[in-house]
């Protein structure tokens, strides 16, 4: 009994720094107040090679390259790669800011799209961003990484947050992105550390980027297909292994389309999951590097990256209190009793914290009146944690079906 109270309070002490951890972070971000970011010496308009991946379906772009090509930052050009694409049914006569690339024989991974797209740049360019097919980028998005560019960061995360918000599993899926948005790159950025990278509507320099691409991991990875660790994963794990900082830029806004059946939320999800315990050693490794550096930058990012999925973490949680706390009272085992509770009052902490990052980051009233979908989608991730374990067969590529353009999206914000 010893034996098995001892690993109880084990669990339940992991379980509890997790779930209060957030919280101090959100505490910690809030008292900073607003952000400061100096540029050093003169402004400087950098030059961004923005690059876009398409799969399978080019024309869902249109609205991206067209609110690209909107943006008040001018120095920059667009590079469309269409792979394994029937047809691309739009063109840019003319225009000499968008390049369309057509990849033969096909690419079929997003990493070898990306190194396709940089050896096919027109002229060097300073900074790297890149954006998913469904992605849409608000006016001011490039300028906004521009001002971050010229505060000498050389890895920059944009706001990447819903463009669709109109069903219970679209506003669940963005209460999450709500919330990683604050914890893990606004906050983490704010209390010192790193942002986490989002996979989209982020901005590297062309030279870490490039070496980033021809790393062991991605060479290693470009053999394995489905099975290759997730690219943005890769980059933060190049990043960190480095003690680079990855800035979050809050005002450069990419929107981005969240699932809205719970097919997809599978789909989706079981990719995900697969990547995230595939990636723990990673994130344990960068822990390790930030105890034996000193580097709060790396040790932080380590247990950020390293903290279990929401709804696995809230219902192991749950379940190790509530363990806890029979068995504690059950057989008069004060010291269960005591853990237990502290696992179940940090769950509501845990959860007042949600509500109180969607409050701070003014979620709109849409994502507030389908917070109801929540469960339903809790489920469907459960789901999608039994699927995870062959990739090749269950991994299937993520659906886009919303296009809106950019002035359907400004008019409702």
């Amino acid at each position: 009994m010893a034996a098995l109270t001892f690993i109880l309070i084990v669990l339940a002490a992991f379980c509890t720094f997790f779930l209060v951890l957030p919280f101090l972070t959100t505490l910690a971000t809030a008292m900073r107040g607003k952000e400061k970011t100096v540029a050093l010496g003169p402004h400087k308009k950098f030059d961004f090679g923005v690059i876009i991946t398409a799969y399978r379906n080019a024309n869902i772009t249109q609205p991206l390259i067209d609110s690209l090509l909107r943006q008040t930052h001018e120095k920059f050009i667009v590079y469309l790669v269409a792979d394994n694409c029937e047809s691309v049914d739009f063109s840019y006569p003319g225009n000499d800011r968008v390049v369309i690339l057509r990849p033969s024989p096909a690419l079929n991974l997003k990493a070898k799209s990306l190194i396709y797209a940089m050896k096919s740049f027109k002229r060097p360019h300073d900074y790297v961003c890149v954006c998913d097919a469904d992605n849409l980028a608000h006016p001011n998005f490039l300028a906004e990484l521009n001002h971050y560019a010229n505060a000498g960061h050389k890895a920059i995360q944009g706001q990447r947050t819903a463009k669709n918000i109109d069903s219970p599993i679209a506003a669940a899926d963005a209460v999450g992105e709500f919330y990683k948005n604050f914890i893990e790159r606004y906050g983490a950025y704010r209390v010192g550390s790193s942002a986490v990278i989002s996979g989209s509507g982020m901005a590297v320099e062309s030279q870490l980027y490039w070496d980033y691409l021809h790393g062991e991991d991605i060479t290693a990875g470009k053999e394995k297909w489905k099975k290759m660790l997730q690219e943005d994963k890769i980059l933060q794990n190049f990043l960190l292994r480095e003690n680079h900082e990855i800035a979050y830029a809050w005002n450069a806004i990419i929107f981005d389309e969240k699932v809205s059946d719970g097919d997809a939320v599978e789909t989706q999800r079981s990719r995900w999951l697969y990547s995230y315990f595939q990636n723990i050693p990673n994130s344990l490794g960068i822990l390790r590097r930030g105890v034996t550096n000193f580097s709060w930058n790396q040790f932080f990012f380590g247990l950020v990256t390293i903290s279990p999925p929401l709804f696995i973490h809230i219902g192991f949680s749950l379940m190790i209190g509530v363990i806890c706390m029979a068995l504690g009272i059950g057989f008069g085992l004060s010291p269960l009793t005591f853990f237990g509770g502290l696992t179940i009052a940090a769950l509501w902490l845990f959860s007042a914290n949600i509500l109180w990052t969607l409050y701070l980051s003014k979620a709109p009233q849409a994502l507030w009146a389908n917070l109801y979908g929540v469960p339903l989608f809790a489920a469907r991730q459960f789901t999608a944690l039994l699927r995870m374990g062959n990739p090749d067969k269950n991994f299937k590529h993520t659906e886009h079906k919303v296009n809106v353009s950019i002035d359907e999206i400004m008019g409702k914000s």
